[in-house]
């Protein structure tokens, strides 16, 4: 098999073939440069376990764990426009550039006004007058570029020594200390401003916000959903915090064309409200799969022979410096649990809530149902018990069925399918995240 190179112009490998225009077949899958065979002889798979002549494959991520986008832009010839925003190309330098620009930026003006200081005085005469008591010189005590130099760096830094000082008698002197003061003034504004920018920027508030190692789909509220969890290591908050999700998936379309890396919108509560968020303590964000849903079609059988990237996106002000900050994360097709349930991390305590981030990346299995959330539709509509498979691994639990109008299977914060009990039944509570789930504290 052969390794693509798709429409980006990016081969992970440096080598392969550009991919057909249109596909004959549309029953085939079509191939994509985020999935390379890296091993094998045939066949599907990618796990050591796999029988023989299964190939291992490497996922290319669009958008790393970290945050990263994973795209390079290649063959851009109007480079020209990178000038035109300079200041946000400078702030887009790294360090160890953005400081040699800096520094380069104030030597190089300081030099050159020094130049044209030292060559007045060339011209006029001074340098050999130096000796000369009469002479009234353009500048006081220049006698060599050095000291111009100095001239020039007291002059646009307003140091002011006070050894050399401009005398009445040049105004070609006086022009150019004007000139000077003001383009001095003029690259103060933009250098410091550059850098205060760059310190200021809250790409480093983002390493404080968490996601999920692993998304899950589980069953809630009787309907199925995918799920994810995010938190804020930090006391202060984001302000105006909000989410989104977006499915990254190649497909084709009815007419031939091929679109690499198609985003597809997932609802996380943009028409509820509930993409807003009040990020105080870890909260599971949760996407219902509905008829207008990505994933309505999707068992989870099929789940397993899907290639797709979910792209999470939190974005809010950061509270003490009230600039726009934002974290980004991913979860490949790989990282989607089928059948589990975040373990809680919100515990009350004696006057407070305590968050354990030891258990933030943990999930425990539930009763799930394998088949698609339409089949499910389905079956409630013809008034059906849906069958749920056994735990694994196996647990007390008997295999149950879940009617429509049944409750939701609940479970305790130690992975044992327990029931969820009611709010009649104790007053004891125990808070979890996301889901505020009332815990039966007085029986086992």
């Amino acid at each position: 098999m052969s390794n693509f190179k798709g429409h980006l112009g990016q081969d992970v490998e440096k080598q392969g073939i550009r991919l057909p225009k249109k596909w004959t077949d549309p029953n085939d899958k079509v191939p994509t440069d985020r999935t390379l065979v890296v091993g094998g002889v045939g066949g599907k798979g990618g796990n050591s376990a796999d029988p023989p002549g299964v190939l291992k494959k490497r996922r290319q991520r669009y958008v790393e764990k970290d945050g990263k986008c994973n795209v390079h832009h290649g063959n851009v010839r109007e480079t020209y426009r990178y000038l035109t925003d300079i200041f946000t190309t400078l702030v887009d330098l790294k360090w160890r550039f953005n400081l040699l620009v800096f520094t380069l930026v104030y030597t190089t003006t300081w030099v050159f006004f020094g130049f044209i200081w030292w060559l007045i005085a060339y011209i006029r005469g001074d340098l050999d007058h130096t000796e000369d008591s009469d002479w009234i010189p353009c500048v006081n005590n220049l006698n060599g570029f050095v000291s111009a130099f100095l001239f020039s760096i007291e002059t646009e830094t307003t140091i002011g020594y006070g050894y050399r000082v401009i005398t009445d008698k040049c105004p070609e002197g006086i022009i150019l200390l004007l000139v000077q003061a003001i383009l001095g003034s003029i690259v103060n504004a933009f250098m410091v401003g550059c850098m205060f920018v760059k310190i200021s920027q809250p790409k480093k508030r983002a390493e404080t916000l968490m996601f999920s190692h692993t998304a899950v789909i589980s069953m809630r509220d009787n309907k199925l959903c995918l799920m994810f969890r995010v938190g804020d290591l930090r006391n202060s908050h984001i302000v105006e915090a909000s989410i989104r999700a977006k499915l990254i998936r190649s497909k084709q379309t009815k007419e031939g064309e091929f679109i690499p890396l198609n985003q597809t919108d997932i609802n996380v509560g943009f028409d509820t409200g509930d993409d807003r968020l009040f990020l105080v303590s870890p909260l599971i964000i949760c996407h219902e799969i509905n008829s207008s849903s990505p994933f309505w079609e999707i068992s989870q059988q099929q789940l397993a022979g899907e290639e797709f990237e979910i792209v999470v996106i939190l974005e809010g002000m950061v509270e003490a410096t009230g600039m726009t900050c934002q974290a980004r994360s991913s979860y490949l097709d790989s990282e989607v649990l089928w059948g589990e349930r975040f373990t809680p991390v919100l515990s009350l305590e004696e006057g407070f809530y305590e968050v354990d981030y030891d258990t933030f990346h943990h999930t425990y299995p539930t009763p799930t149902p394998t088949c698609s959330a339409h089949e499910l539709a389905e079956l409630a509509k013809k008034g059906e018990s849906i069958p749920l498979p056994p735990l694994s691994p196996p647990c007390d639990l008997r295999a149950e069925t879940l009617s429509p109008e049944d409750d939701v299977l609940g479970t305790g914060e130690d992975g044992e399918g327990q029931e969820v009990a009611h709010e009649d039944e104790t007053d004891a509570e125990t808070v979890s995240n996301g889901d505020v789930n009332k815990m039966d504290t007085g029986h086992e």
